[in-house]
């Protein structure tokens, strides 16, 4: 199951992964949530929380992951990743370098700092 995580600011998502995370959760919640938001904004910046309650994807939940991640490619401004599954955090550190945005992976217990970090403005790039 997915839920979505409120008070996060304009042009910022959050989502929470409960139990088995299936390709109807996806569909039904993430996805539709994600297009009307780049719907508004030319960047989207993203936190994911992962708590120890998770129980896997499915192989399909993991492909329309990768084929919405692959549609606004160039789209996210940050990622956030918040758990304390070791294989995620592995997983993401190993691919970090295939993603064109900052990227974060935080402990299940620094939820407050990856809120706080996803919502932080950037600095102004230098003229």
């Amino acid at each position: 199951m997915i839920e979505q995580i409120e008070g996060l600011p304009a042009g910022a998502l959050g989502f929470r992964a409960r139990g088995q995370l299936t390709a109807a959760d996806y569909e039904r919640v993430l996805v539709p949530d994600i297009e009307a938001a780049f719907a508004l904004n030319r960047k989207l910046r993203l936190l994911f929380h992962v708590p120890e309650d998770f129980g896997g994807l499915e192989p399909r939940a993991m492909w329309d992951d990768a084929k919405l991640g692959l549609r606004h490619f160039s789209g996210w401004d940050r990622l956030a990743l918040v758990t304390d599954v070791p294989w995620l955090r592995t997983t993401t550190a190993a691919m970090r370098f295939l993603v064109p945005a900052e990227l974060r992976v935080f402990s299940n217990a620094q939820l407050a700092q990856a809120m706080a970090w996803i919502a932080e403005p950037r600095l102004a790039e230098p003229a």
